[in-house]
């Protein structure tokens, strides 16, 4: 495993590889630190090509050994291209990233995997959340096939079908009452008094680096080219900023030439707090969600700040897309592509009919 430390991202304080959520000198966020050296003697397309067909195949880019027995595989999804979809928006090309192939039919069951490795390594035997429904599936599931317990906070009026579906896999779900902000506060508190992995929270730094296989997939999947643009949703904004970090370690490592994309971020304009500090040019400041875009709605995304710096970096934007449009562009992500999804590639989607992204990929968390 070329991981070597975790690194303070604001006063770049090291620490060792254990469960830590965030600076215990400025309470930033930490992100491992790899020996690029050895990555570059040893990761090439052919081994990576050699892999097996999910995100294992990356295992020597990220901060955890992979599982000896890898039970309900993720990632290694299909990108296929949109031709009614791109005619239907003026564009030349345009591919869609279907994590609905995942287990539990999103990505999140990518950052789950790789999380939960890690737990598995601390020797924890229950795996926890706060959730708004995607990440509470994938945990449970994940508990389910490692023989783990699942723990899952999560908003007391979420939509039923969503705790059904969380529920089956034999979790423990507690409902809180208030919004999806007021279960991650509580799961930072219930994190230093319980011997559970939380893997948002204390696990969070090897959590979210199992995003970055969104965008060495989306390379490999086109030749070992980097797309024009990615369209992505933003909730926290840790899987639209790893996405560009994917890319960014790609090029370093020699794998993929030429420029990175630009990266677009979708924002429902209910919950739009990235959106408005990119637009304003102002640090992100909290907002209390009112969206439809349930699985979009954090009115204080942890990592919010660096989603500007990401579209900043790399010529892109974050657009906040109209509520009234979001049903629209579900029927026509559907009618256009066969892909029924939920409100997030409905607010992807708007993002996209927003700004010129001749030839991009568009990122989105399609439900089939």
């Amino acid at each position: 495993m070329p991981a070597t430390a975790l690194t303070c991202r604001v006063c770049e304080t090291q620490y060792p590889l254990d469960p830590i959520g965030v600076c215990t000198r400025c309470f930033g966020p930490l992100d491992p630190v790899y020996d690029r050296d050895e990555q570059r003697r040893t990761v090439t397309r052919e081994s990576i090509a050699a892999g097996p067909p999910s995100l294992w195949r990356y295992a020597p880019l990220l901060p955890v050994e992979p599982p000896a027995e890898q039970r309900l595989p993720a990632g290694w999804t299909p990108l296929v291209r949109a031709p009614r979809l791109a005619e239907a928006l003026g564009l030349g090309e345009l591919w869609l990233k279907l994590d609905t192939a995942n287990p539990t039919h999103s990505f999140k069951d990518r950052v789950v995997a790789v999380a939960t490795a890690k737990a598995v390594e601390f020797g924890r035997t229950t795996i926890a959340c706060s959730s708004t429904g995607n990440l509470a599936n994938a945990v449970a599931a994940r508990a389910a096939a490692e023989g783990l317990d699942a723990v899952v906070l999560c908003p007391a009026d979420l939509e039923p079908e969503k705790l059904i579906a969380t529920a089956i896999y034999g979790a423990r779900i507690f409902a809180v009452d208030g919004n999806y902000d007021d279960c991650s506060r509580l799961t930072i508190e219930l994190s230093f008094e319980l011997d559970w992995a939380f893997v948002n929270v204390d696990l969070r730094s090897y959590y979210a680096e199992g995003s970055k296989t969104l965008g060495f997939e989306i390379a490999e999947q086109l030749g070992w080219t980097f797309p024009d643009a990615v369209v992505a949703p933003i909730a926290s904004g840790a899987m639209f900023s790893k996405v560009h970090q994917g890319f960014s370690e790609l090029r370093e490592l020699g794998l993929v030439d030429g420029a990175q994309p630009r990266l677009i971020g979708a924002q429902a304009e209910g919950c739009s707090p990235v959106a408005l500090a990119f637009a304003e040019g102002t640090k992100v400041a909290p907002v209390r969600p009112s969206t439809i875009a349930r699985s979009l709605a954090i009115g204080n995304p942890a990592d919010g700040e660096l989603a500007v710096a990401t579209a900043v970096a790399s010529g892109g934007s974050i657009v906040a897309v109209d509520e009234d449009e979001i049903v629209e562009n579900i029927a026509l992500l559907a009618e256009t592509t066969g892909v029924f999804g939920e409100t997030a590639p409905g607010v992807t989607l708007g993002a996209l009919r927003e700004g010129p992204t001749t030839g991009s990929s568009c990122s989105s968390r399609a439900t089939a």
